[in-house]
């Protein structure tokens, strides 16, 4: 019989093998140890024990979860871990699961994108890398952010690009989270800030190596492209929520302001479901409301 032992460590194979990213395995492997630690000692608790476990169990350890100050968020999250652990020691070990999938976490409600308004998301891109030490390095980062305000790419997204990705056409394929494939467009803007960047990179980019590298000629870390976007943040006096990903929710906010279709917007993000686009709506919906407020004769 496996104890707790084996079968994280067998999950984590697994989950390897799924192509999950690092960071997202560290982060499930941490629940799921805080949830076994809470069950007793891992060393000796098997795979019976997990399969014995109960509701009022369950129950107990949301609830110290939440005690501990961890908020309904960071709970849904690790319930997410703890039923995928689950799910896959039932499916390959025949650990009764029944409790777990039966639990319910608390829900949290979804934040709403917080966009740069146009004007600003304008300015971000004319200001990346004035003060940048070397020349190529602020068109480096000017051709990022033009990739994710212009064609609503994730950093990870445009950061994936390879050498033989340019000169961009007038489309992308990107493989996105999932490994889900879609196709964006490519504005002029964005094609002439790649090439501009091409133009600069002092170090040979290879067909199959990183679009985008650093000073040494490595792939271009991702802190990197925050560490432009801050500086830039702080020279505008933009707020701590002006990060590469704003300029995402920017693209997709500007879109649905222009009259944007929402599927076409869903597709263009690759959003695997409709209701995370939707959400975009709300932030729309909000600023109108806020102009109402300011500038209806009754609301002054």
């Amino acid at each position: 019989m496996k104890t707790a032992l084996d079968l994280v460590d067998d999950w984590m194979r697994a989950l390897v093998g799924r192509g999950m990213s690092a960071a997202t395995r560290e982060a499930y492997a941490r629940d799921v140890w805080r949830f076994i630690r809470a069950l007793g000692d891992p060393e000796t608790i098997t795979s019976s024990d997990l399969g014995a476990l109960t509701q009022p169990q369950m129950r107990k350890w949301m609830a110290d979860l939440r005690r501990a100050g961890l908020s309904k968020a960071s709970v849904a999250r690790a319930l997410s871990a703890v039923k995928n652990f689950y799910h896959y020691s039932s499916e390959a070990h025949g650990v009764r699961a029944d409790v777990v999938r039966a639990a319910r976490g608390p829900r949290a409600p979804k934040p709403l994108p917080r966009p740069l308004n146009e004007a600003d998301a304008a300015a971000v891109l004319t200001m990346t890398g004035m003060d940048s030490a070397h020349e190529w390095v602020g068109v480096r980062d000017t051709a990022v952010l033009t990739l994710l305000y212009g064609c609503g790419l994730r950093r990870a997204e445009a950061l994936s690009l390879r050498g033989g990705d340019a000169p961009l056409g007038e489309t992308l394929r990107i493989i996105g989270k999932g490994s889900k494939e879609r196709i964006v467009p490519v504005l002029p803007v964005a094609r002439s800030a790649v090439d501009a960047y091409v133009a600069a990179c002092p170090h040979t980019l290879t067909q199959d190596g990183p679009l985008f590298v650093g000073v040494r000629g490595g792939a271009l870390n991702p802190r990197t492209v925050s560490g432009a976007m801050q500086t830039i943040r702080a020279a505008m006096g933009l707020p701590d929520s002006a990060t590469p990903h704003a300029l995402r929710h920017s693209f997709a906010t500007h879109l649905l302001s222009a009259g944007g279709d929402l599927r076409a917007i869903q597709t263009l993000l690759g959003h695997a479901s409709l209701s995370s686009t939707e959400r975009y709506t709300a932030v729309d919906e909000s600023r109108l409301l806020e102009v109402y407020e300011q500038a209806h004769p009754k609301a002054l």
